[in-house]
């Protein structure tokens, strides 16, 4: 499941990929015009930049802005940095693998099998999206948004 804190960083990139390129944006305006808690933002950022997602710049003209160009940064990564491992259990992950001491046979697990599956399911679709492809959700109406999936 996204955390909120996953939630939240994803919306604070879409909102700086909703901007002129290389143009900075400040916690405070991010947080206000999304709605997230501004100390909250304030560390999710920094979880951004020290995986390489965004570039902060500090005093006048400063703010945050996306390390590279939208269209390079897949979602995946985003939600890996902020939320870990997409796995819903750790036998079937694929970064973070660890074998579950109660099942002597993870090979023929059922549990583990399907959770196999919904990992690579819910990677299929974070790993082959774009964040410049999510901002494009942005807008999109609802009405219409069956029609763009």
């Amino acid at each position: 499941m996204l955390t909120n804190k996953g939630k939240y960083g994803l919306k604070a990139m879409v909102h700086l990929a909703g901007l002129e390129p290389g143009r900075p944006a400040l916690v405070a305006d991010i947080a206000a015009i999304n709605g997230i808690p501004k100390k909250f933002l304030d560390a999710i950022l920094g979880e951004l930049r020290t995986a390489g997602l965004v570039h902060s710049k500090k005093g006048r003209g400063g703010g945050y802005v996306l390390a590279k160009r939208p269209s390079q940064i897949m979602v995946g990564d985003i939600v890996r940095a902020l939320d870990g491992p997409l796995a819903p259990i750790a036998c079937a992950s694929k970064g973070y693998y660890r074998r579950c001491d109660d099942c002597p046979t993870e090979g023929n697990c059922t549990v583990r099998l399907m959770m196999l599956e919904v990992r690579n399911s819910i990677a299929s679709v974070l790993d082959n999206r774009s964040l410049a492809s999510m901002r494009a959700l942005a807008d999109v109406d609802e009405a219409n948004l069956m029609y763009y999936i």
